[in-house]
């Protein structure tokens, strides 16, 4: 609604600044680290360092409007209709964004006086965790809002997705706190004052700078917090929701307290709370989530990593939990087995898997529907979304027979499935409601109207006739007004001074003047040629056609408002169907990616097996499918106590870093309740997994590709258990030989001998073979290379044994190094592979130049040969192999005399 009080130019006030612009500022003052939308007419306004950044972040026209303090006030919009577009790119640039709306008819402000400006104020501050617009997110990924606190030294964390309503608390060791970020990697992370001044923190802090808020300690207080959650619950007590720590609950209380902040004290529907024990899931930190690329490659792709190739979800509540369990594979082998038991159950009943896919295919995200409605952000999609979702949780429980829902069923359905069909909760009476009220075409916003049935609601169809059929009705009374005085060429006419009026000729007005006329027909103008009039029914009609839009709106919005109402009075009903439907959806496409690939049912357990058969890297294999590019080679991996420790050696381009991570792919999948990529496999529970394969360096932070790799490593040797599992790729080549050898060496023993946890370590350092007689647990292996007529075939197969060479200059060659390059390359390592490395470096630099072939340069001018000094004759006739210690000494002092007499 335009605010024509705005958008006209006021006088200045006796202080200089119009009364507009002393409303701004006052907002503004309220949110001073926020962009301020400021709403005025059809589009949202920002002016002064705001207008600026928002104009340079957003490319768009800065503009100027009037002055501020004698300067002039820089200024820049966008449209209200499209305003989300630019709302998302800021927010992904890091800024907030304080919506300011105007929330008065700006007719009521003109009553006030004509400098009197519409009132507004802001309904929502919008930042990176609080998100809720399906256009502003990603329907496949959660957004989480995180909080850290502190209470006592003991740390707890809470994180809540605003579009769903999920909350969930943690304990958290700081050891463990950046493994825990990364498992959520949260869209905005609260923390106190406090926390940021600890200096063991400094480089967390660093690493999640961009997401990080701070908050004032205030916010983090225990009591409070459970205050908050008490009230926001309706309870007495949390103890039915669990036993949290005083940090979780002051976490999960500045979480709350952070959203109605933002939200202007609207809270949405939140889950009761649920706690996610120490130890309950798989541990896997920031390194080597990015080294396995569990959810994103190293360019940031969800395409080519794990969850791509695993996500055959067709719901995005579905994807949603699916990248749920990726991110956090469970540890407890009871709760693995419930999900392996649901997937085991959708293998064997393929036609069940293909109908309740179809009908998943079709259902709406009732979930984040349902979010957007509880916090006054829904629209009349939102209702029909609840409504269909519903739909067709009722049409998947209708295709299991009645008595499995009872239990009765023989062989009766697995526990976890038999949970998720109880957990579909379908309000029939709510279901038929929407049904009825809501139209087949539905607007973004219940503000457009239209969204109403015919024949929901008597009044409002009566308004919507009124206001869209006024032509007919003008139509009718015309011709009724013609028939009753005999006037043919009576007219209902309209304009904006007048109004609707009745017309006639001059030569029919005394008619209507007459006596006997007067009572119906009032005279209201008289022109040359014409007599016009108007009637109390036309003005009632009139005064009814004018208000009929406006009402049928106004009623609109009230029936939005109950449907909402009805909703939301089922939430947890409906919010149970949803999570029903995502469980579903998670093990029905488990199941179809296992019977498709052929991969198969882990056993997960307690012990320390680690045994996989023909196992397969998920990704790869994928990969060379689309490609066409022929199978796969499988290779077995077993881990048992006799041999928990690989050593791998075997050349470059042959597979050994593939192999080392389709191991642990295969474990991540097996715990988070997938079947794996491998003909059999015995998983014994995973505490914690660390990679560490790749190289990079991090110069944000000084750190060479050596350090990093060191720093991953020594996360990796001081955090990892007996029942952890460990991958390691080529530690200590990145510094001097000696150097590194002794710490890949040094690493070995410690990996075996304090440890003790399952491993697989791959190196090119061939020496380290000859530990395998020192430890007894650890099993030499090598990737097989077939040679042939001088050409080496990589065969990528897994065998017991130890490499004697790396062939790396036949892969420099297949990477096309020059041919003089690679055939100097081949006569050093021959000379330095027959004798002595120290004489045989020696002689290699006696020998330049280095290559045998021409090397064209420019041609120089001819210069006579200087004479040869007689120190480097006598260098030259020097055998450093055949001298004694004492003979090479006193060669040493006779050269240094020979130099010493050249000066």
């Amino acid at each position: 609604m335009p605010d024509t009080n705005d958008t006209a130019s006021p006088a200045l006030s006796a202080q200089g600044v119009t009364p507009m612009m002393a409303q701004y500022l006052e907002i503004k003052a309220q949110h001073p680290g926020a962009l301020l939308f400021y709403r005025m007419g059809d589009f949202y306004e920002m002016f002064f360092d705001d207008a600026v950044a928002a104009a340079r972040a957003l490319d768009i026209t800065l503009t100027k409007r009037g002055l501020h303090l004698g300067e002039e006030i820089p200024m820049c919009g966008v449209p209200v209709h499209s305003h989300e577009n630019y709302l998302s790119r800021l927010i992904r640039l890091g800024f907030r964004v304080a919506i300011c709306e105007q929330t008065e008819d700006p007719a009521e402000a003109r009553k006030r006086g004509g400098k009197a400006v519409v009132r507004r104020e802001v309904v929502r501050v919008v930042t990176p965790g609080t998100i809720t617009e399906d256009g502003l997110l990603d329907a496949r990924s959660n957004n989480y809002l995180a909080a850290l606190a502190e209470v006592g030294g003991a740390l707890g964390l809470a994180w809540l997705d605003l579009s769903t309503g999920e909350l969930t608390l943690q304990p958290v060791e700081r050891a463990a706190l950046p493994a825990a970020l990364a498992r959520l990697a949260p869209g905005e992370l609260l923390v106190s004052e406090r926390l940021t001044q600890q200096p063991e923190l400094f480089e967390l802090w660093a690493e999640w700078r961009d997401q990080l808020t701070v908050q004032p300690n205030a916010r983090f207080d225990s009591e409070n917090g459970r205050q908050r959650l008490l009230d926001l619950y309706g309870v007495g007590t949390l103890d039915a929701f669990g036993s949290f720590s005083r940090a979780e609950v002051a976490a999960a209380g500045s979480l709350v307290d952070y959203v109605e902040l933002t939200q202007k004290g609207r809270v949405p529907r939140l889950d009761r709370p649920r706690r996610l024990a120490l130890g309950a899931v798989m541990e896997i930190d920031p390194a080597s989530r990015r080294n396995l690329e569990l959810s994103r490659t190293l360019t940031g792709e969800k395409r080519g990593s794990l969850l791509g190739a695993i996500d055959r979800t067709v719901t995005g509540a579905g994807a949603r939990l699916l990248a749920a369990h990726l991110a956090s594979p469970l540890t407890d082998p009871a709760a693995v087995g419930r999900r392996l038991d649901t997937v085991a159950y959708f293998v064997e009943q393929g036609g069940l898997r293909a109908d309740i896919r179809a009908h998943l295919g079709r259902a709406p995200d009732i979930e984040r529907a349902l979010s957007r409605l509880s916090l006054g952000r829904g629209s009349p999609r939102d209702l029909a979304g609840v409504r269909d979702g519903l739909g067709r949780a009722r049409d998947i429980c209708d295709t299991f027979p009645a008595e499995a829902l009872r239990g009765a069923l023989e062989p009766p359905l697995p526990p976890g499935l038999l949970d998720a069909l109880h957990g579909v909760k379908v309000p029939a009476d709510l279901v038929s409601m929407l049904a009825a009220a809501l139209g087949p075409d539905l607007p973004l916003n219940a503000r457009d109207g239209g969204f109403i049935a015919q024949g929901y609601s008597a009044p409002l169809d009566e308004l919507k006739e009124l206001r869209d059929d006024s032509r007919r009705l003008i139509a009718n009374l015309q011709a009724r007004y013609a028939g009753d005085t005999g006037i043919n060429t009576l007219k209902i006419r309209h304009n904006n001074v007048l109004g609707y009026y009745i017309e006639v000729t001059a030569q029919h007005g005394d008619k209507l003047m007459a006596a006997e006329q007067r009572g119906t027909y009032i005279h209201r103008q008289t022109l040359a040629n014409a007599m016009r009039f108007t009637t109390v029914e036309l003005s009632d009609l009139e005064r009814r056609v004018a208000e009929a839009g406006d009402k049928a709106l106004a009623l609109e919005l009230a029936l939005f408002e109950e449907l909402t109402q009805a909703v939301l009075a089922r939430a947890d009903d409906i919010a149970s169907t949803a999570q029903a439907l995502a469980s579903l959806d998670v093990a029905t496409s488990l199941a179809d990616i296992a019977v498709e690939c052929r991969w198969c049912r882990p056993v997960v357990d307690d012990s320390r097996e680690f045994r996989i058969v023909r196992g397969r890297h998920p990704v790869v294999e994928a990969a060379l499918v689309a490609a066409a590019s022929g199978p796969f080679v499988a290779n077995d991996c077993d881990l048992s106590d006799a041999n928990r420790l690989w050593l791998l050696t075997g050349p470059n381009m042959a597979g050994k870093s593939t192999f080392l991570r389709q191991n642990a792919l295969v474990a991540v999948l097996a715990q988070m309740g997938s079947f794996v990529p491998a003909d059999a496999a015995h998983i014994g529970a995973v505490d914690r997994l660390f990679s560490r394969v790749g190289a990079a360096d991090d110069l944000a932070r000084g750190r060479s590709t050596f350090m990093v790799e060191m720093v991953e490593t020594a996360a990796i040797l001081n955090q990892a258990t007996g029942r952890s599992l460990v991958i390691l790729d080529e530690i200590g080549r990145g510094t001097a030989t000696f150097d590194g050898l002794s710490i890949a060496w040094a690493a070995v023993e410690h990996l075996h001998e304090v440890t003790r946890c399952r491993a697989l370590f791959a190196t090119h350092y061939h020496e380290l073979t000859t530990l395998s007689s020192k430890l007894p647990s650890l099993a030499c292996h090598t990737m097989r290379i077939k040679e042939w007529q001088g050409d080496v075939v990589f065969l990528h197969e897994v065998a017991a044994g130890a490499a004697d060479r790396s062939y790396g200059i036949h892969v420099a060659r297949l990477a096309g190094l020059p041919a003089t390059v690679i055939s100097r390359a081949e006569e050093v390592l021959a000379i330095l592979e027959a004798g002595d490395q120290g004489s045989a470096v020696t002689r290699l630099a006696d020998d330049l130049p280095l290559f045998s072939a021409p090397v064209r340069r420019a041609p120089e001018p001819a210069a006579a040969p200087a004479p040869e000094s007689p120190a480097l004759a006598a260098l030259k006739s020097v055998s450093p192999d055949e001298l004694t210690p004492r003979q090479a000494l006193e060669e040493l002092y006779r050269l240094k005399g020979l130099l010493q007499g050249a000066h």
